[in-house]
């Protein structure tokens, strides 16, 4: 992955580094754009994007602060190179070209969706998406929510709360309250362990 800069930024409005205000640039605070319908984007892109940048149709993530497009590039000739650096230099190649064009068409898309647009592109099995918009979360947990959080950090799991919470959010659905059980649990035995052990002197 390389370093974020002003050019690698989520392009459109949007961005950080955008000429909008607040979440989507469109000078209207937190309030979130309308729902966007996932065919009239996939068409809108379709017709955008140019003919000769991708194999087939782009892959899209929608949320309510941003669009992630994803093409796939064809795979290059390696010869008796080594494909993975092949299809990763193919796919840099493809960002360093086509950065003023998507740049371009994100800012089209930001005014049409109210939504920043980040980039990605995948080459055989390799794929990477450029950069992605981190849009913080405001919400209130109760304790008991909060004491999970704190069960990730105590653990070494997460690094904070914030890190936590993201990490339980990827794995809602996954028998999260299961793991956490086990992990407490593990927690306790170390800690009984450890009160067992000889006294420092």
């Amino acid at each position: 992955m390389h370093g974020h800069s002003f050019s690698d930024a989520p392009f459109g409005r949007g961005s950080p580094f955008g000429r909008g205000r607040g979440p989507g640039g469109r000078g209207r605070g937190s309030e979130a754009p309308p729902p966007a319908d996932r065919s009239e984007v996939a068409g809108w892109f379709a017709g955008r994007l140019p003919d000769d940048w991708f194999t087939g149709p782009v892959d899209l993530t929608i949320d309510r602060d941003e669009i992630t497009v994803v093409g796939t590039l064809p795979e290059p000739d390696a010869g008796e190179g080594d494909a993975a650096a092949a299809r990763a230099g193919r796919i840099a190649r493809f960002r360093e070209d086509t950065r003023r064009q998507r740049m371009a068409i994100a800012d089209a898309a930001q005014e049409r969706y109210g939504r920043s647009v980040a980039w990605g592109a995948a080459c055989g099995d390799t794929r990477e998406v450029f950069t992605n918009l981190s849009t913080p979360v405001m919400t209130r947990l109760r304790q008991a929510e909060r004491l999970v959080l704190d069960t990730l950090v105590d653990s070494g799991v997460a690094r904070s709360r914030s890190e936590g919470l993201a990490w339980a959010v990827r794995l809602v659905g996954q028998h999260a309250e299961e793991w956490l059980n086990e992990l407490r649990d593990a927690m306790e035995s170390v800690d009984e362990v450890r009160r067992r052990g000889p006294a420092p002197e």
